[in-house]
């Protein structure tokens, strides 16, 4: 059945991919970026079926816009995946205060501008389903990557709960938690590296910085077959609440799950019988 998908971060990677195969399938999408030309360009063009429109995540004016002209459009909004994204890499100490609110404002905060502004629209049609891509650094920390999975740690907790608070809409949630996938996520204009150094970082910094660079354009995952398997998602009559998406990223989130595990069992002997004596 043909359905009314918005895609933030459409202008590029795997935005791109989802809105193409979305309009491949015959659904009607709205496809926002910051430069909607730029979308209209990586889709061949336009076409019936697509609004190419203007969104910068991190302004709730103009996430109202956007909700506003695709209902004026397309009359509903039955899918929002929260697509965009960005990279802030480096160690926490040689990232400013500014570029840590920075990385939260776009990969926190701007999903949430998105998502308050089309809940309205699905709550009057009692249906919807809310998409956001996480990452599996959503689950799981690493070396270098203090700011961005600050962000993603912060959409898997804002999500989880808000699975509650829409349930009762008909309106559903899903997760989505990719491993390293060939989009632009690495590009200059996605990533941002550490404004600051500090002598006893620098030669990490460096290391580090150079392994991650290397790494754009070598990523494992397919962005093409990700869109494909998300497209597959959305037309569950149950989707689920968590997506693990990748080779490397489905034994990481098992092994994630076993260490959380583990170490809760590892706390009882100090953890349990913590009540207050009059507790019920």
């Amino acid at each position: 059945m043909s359905k009314v998908i918005f895609v933030t971060g459409a202008g590029r990677g795997l935005g791109t991919d989802i809105a193409r195969q979305a309009l491949d399938a015959g659904h009607q999408v709205v496809a926002t970026a910051r430069n909607p030309q730029k979308v209209i360009d990586a889709l061949g063009g336009q076409q019936d079926n697509l609004l190419a429109t203007g969104l910068d995540i991190t302004s709730p004016d103009a996430a109202r816009s956007a909700a506003e002209a695709a209902t004026e459009k397309f009359g509903r909004i039955d899918v929002l995946i929260n697509n965009a994204a960005t990279f802030q890499a480096g160690y926490f100490e040689e990232i400013s205060d500014a570029q840590m609110r920075a990385q939260i404002e776009t990969n926190l905060f701007g999903p949430m501008n998105v998502t308050r502004a089309v809940l309205p629209v699905m709550r009057s049609q009692r249906a919807g389903h809310v998409v956001t891509i996480s990452s599996i650094a959503g689950l799981v920390g690493q070396e270098f990557c203090v700011a961005y999975a600050a962000s993603k740690f912060g959409v898997e907790g804002w999500m989880e709960s808000l699975h509650f608070d829409l349930e009762p809409f008909g309106i559903r949630t899903t997760i989505v938690e990719p491993g390293f996938f060939r989009t632009e996520l690495l590009v200059d204009a996605c990533t941002s590296w550490a404004e600051l150094s500090l002598d006893d970082y620098a030669g990490r910094t460096a290391e580090t910085k150079k392994m991650w660079q290397s790494m754009n354009g070598q990523q494992p995952g397919d962005p093409t077959k990700l869109a494909d398997a998300l497209l597959k998602v959305i037309d569950l009559d149950q989707p689920p609440l968590r997506f693990v998406a990748g080779d490397d990223a489905i034994p990481r989130a098992e092994g994630k799950g076993k260490e959380i595990a583990d170490q809760a069992s590892a706390s009882r002997s100090l953890g349990i019988a913590l009540s207050h004596d009059d507790a019920a």
